[in-house]
């Protein structure tokens, strides 16, 4: 691998924790980007769950797929579960791991923050394994 891309619509929650994990783990020379369909903002949400495990994504902003440099990336990864998941059309592996978007949990601020930490857990696991060279991920 020598660069992976995650996407999502907003570019504001899972993908911003898959980008911000991936960089804390994959090895020297590996580049990550994250990026989406219709970028909004990185969710504080995702900002405090990451906080929590040691990973700083407070200085990261949500982009447009148009904004990564396609030649560099040779894994995409989709996290789109309940929405329509953006195209790339560079040449690349293309992996899909269908999680729910946390920032759609309701509730109280707790619950909310339990459905982002779920997601984060489970995007670790998976990056993990897929750097692990155990298969997709999944």
């Amino acid at each position: 691998m020598k660069g992976i891309l995650f996407l999502c619509v907003a570019n504001s929650a899972r993908s911003q924790m898959a980008e911000g994990i991936a960089h804390a783990l994959v090895p020297p020379g590996v580049r990550v980007w994250s990026a989406g369909s219709s970028p909004t903002r990185v969710r504080s949400e995702a900002i405090a769950v990451l906080r929590e495990i040691g990973i700083d994504i407070s200085g990261y902003r949500s982009k447009a797929v148009t904004e990564v440099p396609a030649a560099e990336i040779d894994t995409v990864i989709t996290l789109c579960a309940e929405e329509v998941c953006p195209l790339f059309f560079g040449s690349a592996e293309r992996l899909h791991w269908p999680l729910p978007d946390p920032g759609a949990a309701k509730g109280t601020e707790d619950e909310r923050l339990a459905a982002f930490r779920e997601t984060r857990d489970e995007l670790h696991r998976r990056i993990e394994a897929l750097l692990a060279g155990k298969g997709t991920g999944v």
